[in-house]
């Protein structure tokens, strides 16, 4: 069948292919065929994959479950996996399957059920089977909230393994009950494991994957364990959120992945700085953190660049001033990302529009003349598709923070020589701001802005 499919030159083709081994496989299936059950559901699931109906196959996923022998099980698992999910009710039925092979002699078959419990386990299913699935028990309590303090002991206690599969699926747990139940959160803060907070021992572990010699085996890119490396940073940041002494406790592991970690390991770098900014912390840390994000602006990488603009605008909404120190280098995002469109065909132009978003927070009273004048100044090489956004936050800053009425409205008529799509729009902006002066034209002409401030200047002074 597959080859058959695989020759075909046109869709049209591969239709009639597909629906007569759909009409095959729907006759074997009335003549209950067990002897090539598991092959004809193999085809199924190869067709659904294509993107056809194959509705009538599902109920022989369960009777494929049902059977004693693994390598049938194994298809009709996959099968279930596939082709169904968690909203049909058809799925009820396997319940009782997916009891009794949890509780198989046969560890792959326990596995297969593990494994579907996994990825398909609905809130009914949960509550019959959490007893006997405590590996499956991250989706069991999102689907089932108030089952979290079940497995809140459990999954301390796996927190003491020292294989990093186990330290995975045990962090990712605690991370995920943490969301989930307030309740199971206090618990992880004042849990005690081998006579040590359990925060203190993720910072042990953490500090033991940053200062691990090279293992082969947890080795990616150079990086020992960066799976492991990240959970842990994002337990510590649910952890450390608005607890000022859970954030004490972490203060200098964080400060070291900072400084350790390499420039080009940018995933564990970002997960990093989110955590600094996430836990109460002096602006010591969040300098550093900062840091790492002004670095980022200078990658060549628009992905990267955007990442750190986001980051940006949540940590000034946090932390201001430690912020504004990276004026200039965000301000350089401009030209840089200019020149990246030379370079790159598909350039992505969001990353323009951050970077202004961010810019337009960053202005206050004190900066706003100097971040206005490098605005205008971008204004003149911008792109013209660009300068309708560029001119509309220029204006709304000139207008929200103007020291004086002249530096008003020379910083007004500069934009309006500039920006000749966008007039119209400046223009009304300036002929409603509360101080603009009685007696001056709006309809001026743009040819001559230097002539138009020393006029306008003049009627400011008589006035």
């Amino acid at each position: 069948m597959i080859r058959a499919i695989q020759v075909c030159k046109t869709a049209t083709e591969e239709r009639v292919v597909v629906r007569k081994e759909c009409a095959s496989i729907r006759a074997l299936v009335s003549d209950n065929d067990n002897d090539y059950r598991h092959r004809n559901l193999a085809k199924l699931m190869f067709i659904h994959l294509l993107g056809y109906r194959t509705h009538f196959g599902q109920t022989k996923c369960l009777k494929l479950i049902a059977a004693p022998r693994f390598p049938k099980k194994r298809i009709g698992y996959l099968g279930l996996m596939l082709l169904l999910d968690e909203r049909q009710e058809v799925l009820m039925l396997v319940t009782n399957s997916l009891k009794q092979d949890l509780n198989h002699t046969n560890q792959y078959i326990v596995g297969l059920a593990l494994c579907a419990l996994g990825n398909i386990c609905s809130a009914e299913m949960g509550r019959d089977l959490a007893p006997k699935a405590a590996l499956c028990s991250i989706r069991i309590v999102k689907k089932v909230p108030n089952l979290a303090e079940n497995f809140v002991n459990p999954a301390v206690s796996l927190l003491k393994e020292k294989y990093h599969g186990f330290l995975l699926t045990a962090i990712q747990f605690c991370t995920d009950l943490c969301n989930l139940n307030e309740e199971a959160l206090e618990f992880l803060r004042k849990a005690n494991i081998l006579d040590l907070k359990c925060i203190e021992v993720l910072v042990k572990v953490l500090k033991d994957v940053v200062n691990s010699p090279y293992a082969p085996e947890y080795d990616v890119s150079g990086i020992a364990d960066p799976f492991l490396h990240i959970r842990l940073l994002r337990l510590l940041r649910v952890l450390g959120h608005g607890d000022a002494d859970a954030s004490d406790s972490m203060n200098d592991i964080l400060a070291q992945v900072a400084t350790k970690t390499e420039s080009n390991k940018n995933a564990i770098l970002y997960e990093c700085v989110e955590t600094i900014m996430s836990i109460k912390d002096s602006s010591g840390l969040r300098f550093l953190a900062i840091d790492i994000l002004g670095r980022f602006l200078s990658n060549r990488d628009n992905n990267i660049r955007y990442v750190a603009l986001n980051m940006l605008m949540k940590a000034i909404s946090i932390d201001d001033q430690v912020v504004q120190r990276h004026c200039a280098t965000i301000l350089e995002c401009f030209v840089l990302v200019s020149e990246c469109f030379f370079m790159i065909q598909d350039s992505d132009a969001s990353i323009h529009k951050r970077a202004l978003e961010f810019v337009y927070l960053l202005v206050n009273e004190t900066n706003v003349k100097r971040l206005t004048n490098e605005l205008i100044d971008y204004l003149h090489v911008s792109d013209q598709d660009f300068k309708g956004d560029l001119t509309e936050k220029i204006c709304s800053i000139v207008e929200k923070l103007s020291p004086d009425k002249i530096w008003y409205i020379d910083q007004m008529l500069m934009v309006l020589s500039e920006a000749e799509q966008a007039i119209l729009q400046c223009l009304d902006v300036a002929a409603k701001a509360p101080h603009w002066p009685i007696g001056v034209d709006v309809n001026l002409t743009i040819s001559r802005p230097h002539s138009r401030s020393q006029s306008i200047k003049g009627l400011l002074r008589k006035m």
